[in-house]
């Protein structure tokens, strides 16, 4: 499995695999830089994620993509961090009250499971046209969550009944994408007329149930690498959790749409043409 996706047990933290072959330490220099550097990332993608309930994950694999690191290992990497940035985030949204435990139930489970089998597959199967079509699916939905912000209805709560199957697709792309449980389940939520304050709380409190399973599966699989990348955007994230809490309860409702849905459409637009 490891040789499969690409990773070498043998490599120290700060030599693993690249797609040119080259050694990332030449890109960010000394570990000190390289966690300031990942914690200003952090803290931004986490700001991101904590108010609009989509975007650390694509961030931060975006970033260390760019940087030539394996997708295998920029997703482990990530996720590793999210287990702590997620659970500093849901417990943000708990505290001011934006979470609504019964549509977390709803999706904890079920995208835990499909996190897992995304796990696995990535280390195993290409997935460049399943990131096409999830993209092409993102755009629309942002384009659509921009027009409900500026033409639609008032929210009403989201129904539950379908919420588990979407969890599971949520929890499966975010492993093999090494980020999009938010841009998915946060978006599909809010064009189904969900609440934003108490979609994006649930949202960001179940995701750190799904991250730990993702990252658990990566660690029994192929590892984990590139600590002081994970611990900088442990930092920076943990520092904008709080921030980003208050700011998805206090921005007005059609403002915060209209915020989410071009967030989502620029950046899975973007993705397109990677």
């Amino acid at each position: 499995m490891a040789q499969r996706a690409g990773l070498d047990r043998r490599s120290t933290c700060w030599n693993p695999p690249r797609s040119d072959g080259k050694n990332p330490r030449s890109a960010g220099g000394s570990d000190l830089t390289q966690i300031l550097l990942f914690a200003l990332a952090g803290f931004v993608a986490q700001l991101i994620d904590g108010s609009m309930g989509m975007a650390f994950g694509i961030v931060g694999t975006t970033i260390m993509l760019g940087m030539g690191i394996a997708p295998a290992t920029a997703s482990a990497s990530v996720h590793a961090a999210e287990v702590f940035t997620t659970a500093c985030s849901g417990l943000s949204h708990w505290r001011v009250g934006n979470v609504q435990w019964r549509l977390v139930a709803a999706l904890a489970i079920p995208g835990s499971i499909g996190g897992i089998i995304g796990a696995y597959v990535l280390t195993s199967l290409p997935s460049d046209t399943i990131r096409i079509g999830i993209s092409l699916y993102l755009v629309a939905m942002g384009l659509w969550i921009i027009a409900r912000g500026t033409f639609g209805k008032p929210s009403r709560p989201a129904a539950t009944h379908w919420v588990p199957v979407l969890g599971l697709g949520g929890g499966f792309l975010d492993a093999i994408g090494g980020g999009g449980w938010g841009p998915l389940v946060t978006s599909t939520l809010l064009g189904q007329g969900g609440v934003p304050r108490y979609t994006i709380g649930s949202v960001c409190l179940s995701e750190f149930f799904v991250t730990t399973s993702i990252s658990l599966t990566f660690l029994f699989t192929i590892g984990l690498e590139l600590w002081p990348i994970i611990a900088g955007l442990m930092i920076g994230g943990a520092i904008a959790a709080p921030i980003a809490a208050l700011a998805a309860k206090h921005v007005p409702e059609r403002p915060m749409l209209i915020a989410v849905g071009t967030v989502l459409t620029l950046i899975s637009a973007r993705r397109l043409f990677l």
